[in-house]
């Protein structure tokens, strides 16, 4: 691994867990992970969360994020548009195991998603003052808070690791597929060996505000939605297919793994940038 050349090569944000991404040049690290991402949710009417992996036409959701407000678009849809700095109500939202505080968006928005979804469902925004945190199992004593995401604040995943999927995938005889397709948060450039990242300890990440320290915890086992086609929402199948022939990882029960969950060790508050020098200390034993 070439750990000197390391540089973020793509930041990725998703504003509504399971709908659309943002690739940003830059953005802000909060304690939950980068400000906005999986900050709202769709939940269906008993509150439960839903995503694409029983409703594939999330990922044609595509939200822009404006200075005050949040807009979505979505084919045959007119914009919403919402507010940042605004909530319409209380409720409690089930994410996996964990039912919390949370703000109801309001009924346009409601029949805003049910109405292209196809479905009764709601938008939650999670509720800052929730201490929702990641497993210490794999944090250890690292008190790690997460928004909506699955369990972890980030998502790490590398070029080098990407290129070798597509390399596969095409040998096969199938069509490349990208970064989205896997929704991660940061996507590093230089690693020299594809998933090097299953190796990493911590990445210290340079920015102007000072270090930011990044602790790899643990490999994100795979679902159905990276087959989800983010620019047509067909399901496929091509992605666990190719995966399943050398990405089974014991450490997870022998999950389909792609990229690592991460936590903040240092550098709430601090700003990170595409092309931002990365050290990569590696993890022996």
């Amino acid at each position: 691994m070439s750990e000197n050349n390391l540089r973020v090569g793509q930041l990725f944000i998703h504003p509504i867990k399971s709908c659309g991404a943002i690739a940003v040049h830059e953005a802000p690290l909060i304690e939950t992970g980068l400000e906005y991402d999986r900050e709202w949710m769709v939940v269906d009417r008993h509150a439960e969360f839903v995503t694409q992996r029983e409703l594939p036409r999330m990922a044609l959701i595509q939200p822009t994020l404006r200075t005050s407000e949040l807009v979505l678009r979505a084919p045959g849809m007119l914009a919403l548009h919402l507010q940042l700095d605004a909530v319409e109500g209380n409720c409690r939202v089930r994410v996996w195991d964990d039912l919390v505080d949370a703000f109801d968006m309001g009924d346009l928005a409601a029949q805003w998603f049910s109405d292209f979804l196809g479905r009764p469902l709601r938008l939650a925004r999670f509720d800052p003052d929730v201490q929702r945190l990641a497993k210490a199992q794999w944090t250890g004593n690292i008190e790690a808070r997460t928004a909506f995401t699955d369990a972890f604040p980030l998502l790490i995943t590398s070029t080098a690791s990407l290129q070798e999927l597509n390399r596969r995938i095409a040998a096969a005889g199938h069509d490349a597929v990208t970064m989205r397709h896997f929704r991660p948060n940061i996507a590093i450039d230089g690693i020299d060996d594809a998933h090097g990242e299953d190796f990493i300890d911590t990445l210290t990440i340079d920015s102007a505000d000072g270090p930011v320290v990044i602790k790899l915890v643990k490999p994100c086992g795979r679902c159905t939605i990276p087959d989800v086609n983010p620019a047509t929402a067909q399901q496929g199948h091509v992605v666990a297919d190719t995966m399943s022939a050398y990405r089974a990882e014991p450490r997870i029960g022998g999950a389909l793994a792609f990229g690592q969950n991460a936590v903040i060790v240092t550098g709430v508050g601090h700003r990170l940038q595409v092309g931002a020098g990365v050290q990569a200390d590696i993890a022996f034993g």
